[in-house]
């Protein structure tokens, strides 16, 4: 059961859905998530997880987002994954519990591995003809942001339901 209470992940869940749209299809298309999106992010985290989470609890969740920016500055600097998927992994940070990291982690995986079928899927598929301009058919790196967005919607729905 994850950490992550059940009113507070309801809280965030409108205003993370249509970000996650934005991030999702941003990325398969141009291959780059976009600062205002991320920032976007972080402003409904600064402004809802006030009324959704306990003062202190919500202080904490900052320190998420420092952690996972760091070490994010360090994997992007060493080519390992690009600079918007690390500055999205870290504005998602602070909505995830911390005792949910593994569980998190888990889901991330499963989500990654689904969406990379999803879209190679796609790609080998008459569909991709309605999305012919999408620079992510011509890459040979997959859009992790498909992958990261659609995880943190999954996680709040999950909490939402009190898995």
């Amino acid at each position: 059961m994850l950490a992550i209470d059940p009113a507070t992940a309801l809280w965030f869940i409108p205003f993370v859905l249509p970000l996650v749209i934005w991030v999702s299809w941003s990325d398969m298309a141009s291959m780059k998530i976009p600062n205002k999106a991320v920032l976007a992010t972080l402003a409904v985290f600064a402004v809802v997880g006030l009324a959704a989470l306990p003062f202190t609890d919500y202080l904490w969740r900052w320190a998420h987002f420092a952690v996972v920016i760091f070490v994010g500055f360090l994997l992007s600097t060493g080519g390992l994954v690009g600079a918007g998927d690390a500055k999205y992994a870290a504005a998602m940070a602070p909505f995830i519990a911390l005792s949910d990291w593994f569980a998190f982690m888990i889901l991330l995986t499963a989500v990654i591995l689904a969406a990379f079928v999803l879209h190679r899927a796609t790609k080998a598929s008459p569909m991709r003809a309605r999305f012919e301009n999408w620079e992510s058919w011509t890459r040979k790196e997959f859009p992790m942001g498909m992958a990261l967005a659609p995880a943190l919607l999954f996680y709040l729905i999950l909490g939402a339901l009190g898995v």
